[in-house]
């Protein structure tokens, strides 16, 4: 009983982070579609900008990709175990990284 209402906290926890990742990508998104300024040399400070939100968006689509893949581990019983040696993911790990798929020793 106490895996499952652990499962249930993480399956709540990444179903919030889905939500703020999503949100993020959004607002990313529409930051870039902006028109750029008619200043030349404004306009290099917005193309370096827009390349940090390109590589922030990117990591964040990343991210929720993780989370989407953790939300259906937990849907088919697999959330917890290791991907490589099949044992138990310690619950201090996923509290540190929720959607982790390896344990400590196969992350290492």
């Amino acid at each position: 009983m106490r895996t499952e209402n652990m499962y249930e906290e993480k399956h709540k926890h990444l179903k919030e982070l889905e939500k703020v990742l999503t949100t993020r990508i959004e607002n990313i998104s529409h930051d870039l579609s902006h028109e750029h300024d008619a200043d030349s040399a404004e306009q290099v400070t917005e193309r370096e900008n827009e390349d940090v939100l390109r590589n922030l968006k990117e990591e964040t689509r990343l991210e929720l990709k993780q989370v989407r893949s953790a939300l259906k581990r937990i849907e088919s019983g697999e959330y917890g175990t290791c991907a490589t040696c099949g044992e138990a993911i310690s619950p201090a790990r996923l509290d540190a990284l929720p959607y982790a798929t390896l344990c400590i020793r196969c992350a290492s």
